[in-house]
């Protein structure tokens, strides 16, 4: 009986969904003026679980296409360190 327990609840655990919450916070910048701005955007698991770099290369086309050039990836964090962050982003929160 604990077997089949252990499994039910494995295969519950597997079935639910597949995906957390994943975002980064960044810096990027415009030229001529120049404008810089940090923001926080989401990002997919697979950039989440590939770290920084991963989160750059998804992060600077979507930047490119905004007109603004992605400078660093800061940190990568789940949903509990958007509160933190909102505020600095201001109307870079989620923006990208």
């Amino acid at each position: 009986m604990t077997r089949l327990s252990l499994l039910a609840a494995t295969l519950l655990a597997l079935g639910g969904p597949a995906s957390a919450e994943c975002f980064a916070d960044y810096k990027a910048k415009q030229d001529d003026p120049l404008r810089l701005h940090y923001g926080v955007a989401q990002v997919s698991d697979s950039a989440c679980s590939g770290g920084r770099g991963a989160a750059e290369a998804e992060l600077a086309p979507r930047l490119a296409a905004g007109g603004w050039t992605l400078l660093n990836v800061l940190s990568v964090f789940g949903p509990e360190g958007l509160g933190e962050r909102k505020a600095s982003a201001g109307e870079y929160f989620l923006r990208f």
